[in-house]
Formats: C-alpha cells, sequence, structure tokens
C-alpha cells in the first residue's frame, strides 16, 4: 500500500485486529473522510492469524499504510488469548471478566497507537471497543476511554501544545447486529475478518468461543447471511 497523504485529508490512527468489529471501524473512518494509518499488535496471541486477516481489510478497506508492531504479551501470559496452558471458554457467556482479557491490552495498543499519531502530526484515533455485546472486557467500557483521553492530552507534546486529540470509538454503543449492518452499507466484506480466539491456520472458527457465539448471533440479528468459515458448521458447534 502506498504511503503517500492524498491533499486535503486528516490522517486518523485505526487499531486493526483483524476482527469483524476493528474492520467496520476503519470503514466508518474512511466514510469520515480521513486517510487511515492502520496499526495492528503481534502480541503473542494464539489466535494470530488475526494479522492475516487485519492485512487483507487494511488493503480492501484502502488504508494509506499497515504496520504490524511485534511485543510479546505472552511471555506474561495471564489470559487464555497468550497462555494455552489456560483453556478457551466454549461454555457460553459466563458472569464477570472471562479468561479471554488480556491484561492491559488495550491501554497498551492505544499508548502505540497515540505515540503513532503524535509522528503523524494526527489527532485522531479510533478503536473499535463496544459496550453491549461483548466479553465484559474491562478496558471497553466508555469511562475507561474517557479517562485514557483525558490522560493522552495531558501526557503528549500535542496535547500540551493545544493540538487536542481524540480517541473515536464509534460502536461503542451498537449491538453486534447493528455493528454489522452499519459495515455492510460501507462495503466492508466480513469474509476478511477473524473474530474467533482460537481459529485454526486456515483461519476457520470454531463456533463455540465467546466471540464465535457473538459473532454468530449477531449476524442472525442483523438479517446478514454469515460468511464465516468455522471448522465445524455451526449445528455441530
Amino acid at each position: 500500500m502506498s504511503s503517500s497523504i492524498p491533499v486535503g485529508l486528516q490522517r486518523a490512527v485505526v487499531l486493526l485486529s483483524g476482527g469483524l468489529d476493528s474492520a467496520t471501524t476503519l470503514a466508518i473512518a474512511r466514510a469520515a473522510g480521513f486517510d487511515c494509518y492502520c496499526l495492528s499488535l503481534d502480541y503473542g496471541q494464539r489466535h494470530r492469524i488475526e494479522l492475516d486477516s487485519a492485512a487483507r481489510v487494511a488493503l480492501a478497506l484502502g488504508a494509506s499504510e499497515h504496520r504490524v508492531l511485534h511485543l510479546a504479551l505472552d511471555k506474561f501470559g495471564g489470559s487464555a488469548l497468550t497462555d494455552t496452558r489456560i483453556a478457551i471458554p466454549v461454555d457460553g457467556l459466563q458472569p464477570g471478566i472471562p479468561a479471554t482479557y488480556v491484561p492491559a491490552r488495550n491501554t497498551i495498543m492505544l499508548s502505540l497507537a497515540l505515540a503513532w499519531a503524535e509522528v503523524l502530526d494526527s489527532r485522531d484515533i479510533y478503536i473499535g471497543v463496544n459496550a453491549i455485546d461483548y466479553s465484559g472486557y474491562p478496558d471497553c467500557r466508555p469511562e475507561y476511554i474517557a479517562a485514557y483521553e483525558a490522560m493522552a492530552n495531558l501526557a503528549t507534546k500535542a496535547g500540551v501544545e493545544g493540538r487536542k486529540l481524540s480517541i473515536h470509538t464509534p460502536l461503542l454503543s451498537l449491538t453486534k447486529a447493528e455493528i454489522i449492518r452499519c459495515g455492510s452499507k460501507l462495503g466492508v466484506d466480513y469474509r476478511h475478518t477473524v473474530s474467533c480466539y482460537q481459529a485454526d491456520e486456515r483461519g476457520r472458527a470454531c463456533g463455540v468461543c465467546d466471540s464465535c457465539r457473538i459473532r454468530r448471533e449477531g449476524f442472525s440479528a442483523a438479517g446478514v447471511a454469515d460468511p464465516t468459515s468455522y471448522v465445524l458448521s455451526p449445528h455441530e458447534a
């Protein structure tokens, strides 16, 4: 992808995991007129295949640049996504914060996005957090985003000099069905995305982890055909 900047467009850094939500977020940022620079994090996640999806999504949706940073959070562990000794929950959403929560992941990713935004002279960061149909992660809540934005404007040269940074969370209060309908209208090809916490090397979803359940129910509620490739059929799962 070319890193040339179209005349007149403001730059935005978009956190792109390769999943359904982040793909939709990128499409929204592009529709808002931003020149998008996508950032993905290879943090030792067991579903690393999502990074291949992120590259396809960035290309398909016209991002100006896509970078992958490597940070081995699996050296800490503490999450089913970074430690294979911890089982991925497959029995449906349960009360409390699930084992798939990765300690400080969004804080780390937003910090990296913040650093790149300063270098790019960008005042806008997009992240696809959602607080409606989600797994209950504490770093997806609106009060967390508000607190991080306030901190970012205190902690950066740009903020101190009056160039206020905004963290955009366009999916925060949407249901998964609403997200899918929005993305479909904006031309997102969800076949390019991977949401499964234990997708195989071909990107096929397990169909039973929390993320798969939320995604599948979202497509059903949206009345949109589910393009997900499953290891097992939804009925078998």
